[in-house]
């Protein structure tokens, strides 16, 4: 043979070195990774080097047991890091058959701790034969099995796979090869030393061969299977990052076509309300929800709802004349919530209607105008908070007050809200409102009317 081919001994320091190094590297990344596979994969390699370590050692029971059960060991091991490694945990059916070749080479392998342990059995040739048999046979299995799963199940395309079938190859290769020339001379009983063979034909070297190959591929496989996974994660960031920016996108549209829509909406409403409905009160109250839509949107919806209710109630009493306090109590309470929400803690009101005057009755939007009045001519700052106070009296009768503090820049008044509701009073023959200014405060005093005034005359 070519002097250039290095003998066993000198291939057997080179196999060992190789083996260490992916040892390691393995080690070190289940260390950072805390993954299965790297964790098989060290322990697999780990057990390579202690089988094949032992070749030195002299014989006895417990390591011709060792050297006996070693194929096994590695042939289910080697399984366990296909089903990982080619992830068919998500693919019940094939694993099904590979739990069931693991529980077959447990069953295989059961015999062996009888013959090498409890018996003399592992000393006769018709053992060695048997065990060469059995291990082809194991070898051969495992190895179909996992080339069978490749071709039927996975992509061939798929480089991972790829790198784990030429790995398998070789192992089945070399080792059956290994098995055949160990089977051969010593059934011519040739040589007592595998010692004397040359490197290329040497059992060991072959067997050791395929195994680094096998290792090769699968660390490769490993490292392409990492870089996999990094482009998958980056990928995914970057889909994340696009889906945030299209959704932001169609909720910032979702929320302008809502705007529009309330817009539209809201100035229909103002033509049929703009006899009773300052339409400044309509500009500061969608300049509030066009804030609140970027600042806060779930504060906007809730917003938009109570700005329905306003609304809608403003319709609905458009035709009549009378409705009860107790309904007109719940709008106001809907048009005050949209003034906490444009002006805060700066509006402070004060509602307290005694129960028995829920169904006294009263002109609608009385409150709203005159609360809107207060919110007009006057300052309404953190410093300088608004209070409005609507309150009723033993009397019978229904107080709107709010503590006086005028505007720096004068506010043109026409009076249109407190005579509008002078007007409705005068129309239904009552006493008018009462307005006086004392002690700081700006009071208005309504007469409930009483809950037998027929709420149908108003329909009439």
């Amino acid at each position: 043979m070519p002097s250039f081919l290095p003998t066993y001994n000198q291939w057997i320091l080179l196999y060992f070195g190789a083996t260490m190094v992916i040892l390691a590297a393995n080690l070190i990344q289940w260390v950072v990774r805390r993954e299965r596979i790297y964790g098989l994969y060290t322990l697999y390699l780990l057990l390579l080097l202690l089988a094949f370590g032992l070749d030195n050692v002299p014989v006895t029971p417990l390591t011709a047991f060792i050297h006996t059960v070693n194929v096994h060991i590695f042939a289910w091991l080697y399984l366990e890091i296909a089903i990982t490694f080619l992830q068919l945990k998500s693919r019940p059916d094939l694993l099904q058959g590979y739990r069931i070749i693991q529980k077959g080479i447990v069953i295989v392998a059961l015999p062996e701790v009888y013959f090498n342990l409890f018996s003399s059995a592992w000393l006769t040739q018709w053992h060695e034969t048997q065990l060469n048999c059995m291990r082809v046979l194991v070898v051969s299995v495992v190895y179909l099995m996992i080339l069978y799963t490749v071709i039927k199940h996975v992509r061939f395309s798929d480089l991972l796979a790829l790198f784990f079938i030429i790995g398998t190859l070789a192992l089945w290769i070399t080792q059956s090869i290994g098995v055949f020339i160990i089977s051969y001379y010593a059934a011519k009983e040739r040589i007592l030393s595998f010692s004397d063979l040359p490197s290329p034909i040497h059992p060991g070297f072959l067997i050791q061969f395929g195994i680094l190959i096998d290792i090769a591929c699968v660390s490769l496989g490993l490292s392409y299977r990492q870089q996999q996974r990094a482009m998958q994660q980056m990928r995914a960031e970057q889909e994340l990052i696009r889906e945030r920016e299209q959704h932001l996108r169609q909720q910032l549209q979702s929320d302008l076509a809502l705007q529009q829509l309330k817009q539209q909406h809201t100035e229909a409403q103002m033509r049929a309300l703009k006899s009773q409905v300052n339409p400044h009160f309509l500009f500061n109250a969608l300049n509030t929800l066009s804030a609140l839509i970027d600042e806060n949107p779930r504060q906007a919806t809730d917003y938009v709802d109570e700005l329905s209710s306003v609304y809608r109630y403003l319709l609905r009493s458009a035709d009549q004349e009378l409705t009860t306090l107790g309904v007109e109590m719940e709008f106001i309470q809907s048009y005050v919530h949209l003034l906490k929400t444009r002006f805060g803690d700066s509006i402070r009101p004060q509602l307290n209607i005694a129960p028995n005057y829920y169904d006294a009755l009263i002109p609608p939007l009385t409150l709203q105008l005159l609360v809107e009045n207060a919110v007009k001519h006057n300052r309404v700052l953190s410093d300088e908070p608004l209070t409005i106070r609507i309150c009723t009296t033993e009397q019978g009768y229904l107080v709107v007050e709010n503590n006086m503090q005028h505007r720096n820049v004068r506010v043109e008044s026409n009076g249109v809200g407190l005579n509008n509701i002078a007007d409705k009073y005068r129309l239904l023959g009552y006493p008018l409102p009462f307005i006086k200014e004392k002690e700081g405060w700006f009071r208005v005093t309504l007469p409930l009317l009483p809950t037998a005034q027929p709420l149908e005359n108003a329909n009439n």
